[in-house]
Formats: structure tokens, C-alpha cells, sequence
């Protein structure tokens, strides 16, 4: 035969050999998972029920986490204080449901994203170190919006802040003008704080990380979904590229620590069941006429925590298969601005101040909350100009739009 057919005939095999054994490597060594047991959620907590992935720790409680105020063992410690706060937006669409992540959360806060649709920002920086059963154990991750990112940059000179895309100038026609509000600029005002640049890139799109670090799960909980609802990182991969670009617990550029100026909220209530609470139930709507984003939290006497629902079913947490529970629930009435250019984006005023609701223990507070600019830290008061006091353990943050009804029950 002719060797220059045979050439070509060579190469075409050894390649079709090396994509075979990449194929098979690939699927032994990173596979996703499809098991029945993954896919399985149930709406009674099951505390007894031990899972692979997540780790127990043994010794006395005597450290205490300064974004939620909880006891940790000194193991639990040395994790957390190698790092620094990381910031997380998972999405809260129909499609996206059960999330996964949510109740390993230190803090979470709700707002509308666009259309009446809610997105969540979890903080993750203590409660997390336990683990999951699932390697990419957090999402499904969407876009940057303004508002959050006032709010994250509570959590540090330069927090962590994941994401896959968000908000820019972008254009209804190929190279025709900016159409996207100035305001809301996501991508842009990044850019503006510096957290792309060389020694403080907190930023963590997930354009600029690797399979290893966030891929897309379309079968994850065992109903196919769209593209934009399917993509998962992992924390502890999230971290490692941090520490990669020289954000530890210090920021290494300027050798100082990401708590230098950050103010920590007072846990100094004690976890304690009220006899009579009232009331028993919240809920609310952030838009009128979207069912799907419906809120309520009702009061459990016994575990003294708030049980949540959304859209009138049970919000399970995927990587454990229970239901979502708080021990404080935060209403933060702010200024809104609906559908500000054509793309829809919404904006909140997170920086001022305004009034709200706190609810613990039972039994509710009626607050007022301000917020200086916007790295600093948002101090939320009684009437009597007292700061609140949470209860140690998770704080749920419900950014909604000014005069929003609160429904009540019990």
C-alpha cells in the first residue's frame, strides 16, 4: 500500500486510541453522579443518618465563628481561619430546585434577580469545613448581580465572590451601544474593585476555572434541566485556586488579614424556645402573582429554628436530603427598582437605610437597618437603638422590596 495513505491511516488510528483511553480515564476518574441514592430526597430530617463525605468532628465546642457566631471544635478552627469567607450565588428557579449547599451556608441572603425570579448569596466560611457527600457540593451557581456584590464586599478587603458571568454592557444589536443600565454594571464594577487584579483576584467567574473546579450536571437531582441550570462548583477547589492567586486567611500582596476591618454581628441571644411563640408562621411573596417564589417559614418549638418552604413545598438541600432550617430570619425592607433597561435587570438599595423584621426564637423584632457605603457592614437595630443579638447558628437575610406584606399565622 502507498505510504503516504498509510500515514494518514496511522494517525487517524492512534487517535481514535488515545480519545478511547482519555474516554475511559476520564469517566473512571471523574464520574458523575447518577445514583439512585443521590437523587433521593426526603422531607423528614433524619440526624442519625451517617453519610460518606461528610466529616464528624470529636472534642469540646469552645471556638467561635465570627460570620455566625456558633461553637466549632479547635479542628474545625484550623480549617476555617486558612481561609477567608467565600461567597456563593446559586439560583432559586422552579428548574433549579433542590439546590445544593444552602443549609452548609454560615449566612444566606434572597433577593429577586430578574422577573419576580429569587437568587440566593450564600456565605460559606465555617459551617462548611464538615463537608458533603458531593465533590461539587454547591449550586446551582448563576449570575453576578449589583446588589450582592455590596453586600459581599462585607466580607473582606477582597471576598471571594463565585459566579458564572452576570450582568454587562451589553448590546441589542452586535456592535451597537451599551443597552444595560449603568447601575447595574456587575462585570464592570468588579473589574472597577480590583478583584481581577494580580494579588487580590477574588473574583471567581467560573469562565476563568477549570472542569476540575465547576462543571455542569444537567441529570444532578434526576430530572433533566436547561444549560443555565445545571452548573456546580466545588468549595474546596474554590479555596484552592484562592490560595493559588494568594488569598488565604492574608491577603499576601499586602500581608494583611481579610478581617482587618470586618465588623462581626452580635451572637449573644441565647437559643432558647419561647413558650408562647407568636407567630408561628411567616410568609410573603416578593412579587405578586409568582407562586413559585413564594416564602414561608414556620417555627419548630422543639429544634427552636424556622422550617422553610418555597413555593409551598418543603425546600430540601440536595446534598442532604432535608429540609432547609434557619435559627434567625431577617426581612430587610429596601428601595426597588423594577426591570431598569431592556435585559430587566432589577436594583436594591443596599447601602442607607431602612427598617425590617427579625425573627428568633419564637418571637419577633421589629428593626431598623443601615449600611455606611459600601464595604461597610450592615448593623441591623431595635426600636430602641439596641444591635440585635442573633441567635448563634445561621442567619437567613430576606432582601425584599420596601412596604412588602408579611402574612402571619398562630
Amino acid at each position: 500500500m502507498n505510504s503516504k495513505i498509510n500515514k494518514p491511516i496511522a494517525l487517524a488510528g492512534l487517535f481514535l486510541v488515545i480519545s478511547g483511553i482519555s474516554y475511559y480515564a476520564f469517566n473512571q476518574l471523574v464520574p458523575i453522579k447518577t445514583t439512585k441514592t443521590e437523587t433521593k430526597v426526603t422531607v423528614t430530617p433524619s440526624p442519625a443518618k451517617k453519610q460518606s463525605g461528610v466529616l464528624t468532628f470529636s472534642g469540646p465546642k469552645t471556638e467561635i465563628c465570627p460570620i455566625n457566631g456558633e461553637l466549632f471544635t479547635k479542628e474545625e478552627k484550623d480549617i476555617w481561619s486558612k481561609r477567608r469567607p467565600l461567597t456563593v450565588i446559586i439560583e432559586n428557579h422552579a428548574d433549579a430546585r433542590p439546590q445544593s449547599g444552602l443549609q452548609n451556608a454560615d449566612i444566606v441572603y434572597e433577593a429577586v434577580s430578574e422577573g419576580g425570579i429569587t437568587r440566593f448569596m450564600a456565605v460559606f466560611y465555617c459551617n462548611i469545613v464538615k463537608g458533603s457527600p458531593n465533590k461539587y457540593d454547591v449550586g446551582p451557581v448563576r449570575s453576578a448581580r449589583t446588589y450582592f456584590l455590596d453586600l459581599a464586599s462585607e466580607y473582606g478587603d477582597y471576598p471571594l465572590y463565585t459566579h458564572v458571568g452576570g450582568a454587562n454592557c451589553s448590546a441589542a444589536v452586535p456592535g451597537g451601544p451599551c443597552t444595560t443600565n449603568a447601575k447595574a454594571l456587575a462585570i464592570e464594577q468588579i473589574q472597577g474593585y480590583g478583584w481581577n487584579n494580580k494579588g487580590t483576584w477574588g473574583d471567581l467567574s467560573q469562565f476563568s476555572l477549570s472542569y476540575k473546579v465547576c462543571r455542569r450536571e444537567p441529570d444532578r437531582t434526576g430530572k433533566p434541566v436547561d444549560t443555565e441550570h445545571s452548573m456546580y462548583c466545588s468549595t474546596t477547589e474554590l479555596w484552592n485556586i484562592a490560595e493559588s492567586r494568594g488569598l488565604t486567611n492574608q491577603t499576601i500582596i499586602n500581608k494583611t488579614n481579610w478581617d482587618k476591618s470586618y465588623r462581626s454581628w452580635s451572637f449573644k441571644q441565647k437559643d432558647q424556645a419561647n413558650s408562647s411563640p407568636s407567630p408561628a408562621v411567616i410568609s410573603f411573596n416578593f412579587w405578586s402573582g409568582y407562586q413559585d417564589y413564594l416564602v414561608s417559614w414556620k417555627y419548630d418549638q422543639t429544634a427552636n429554628s424556622y422550617v422553610r418552604q418555597n413555593g409551598g413545598q418543603p425546600h430540601i438541600d440536595f446534598n442532604t436530603g432535608e429540609v432547609l432550617t434557619t435559627k434567625n430570619v431577617v426581612i430587610q425592607y429596601v428601595k426597588e427598582k423594577r426591570s431598569v433597561d431592556i435585559h430587566g435587570h432589577n436594583l436594591y438599595e443596599m447601602i442607607g437605610q431602612g427598617s425590617g423584621l427579625v425573627f428568633q426564637n419564637g418571637t419577633k423584632i421589629d428593626i431598623t437597618w443601615a449600611k455606611a457605603n459600601r464595604t461597610g457592614r450592615t448593623i441591623f437595630k431595635d426600636k430602641a437603638g439596641q444591635e440585635i443579638k442573633f441567635v448563634p447558628g445561621q442567619v437567613w437575610v430576606e432582601i425584599l422590596p420596601t412596604a412588602t406584606a408579611i402574612n402571619y399565622e398562630g
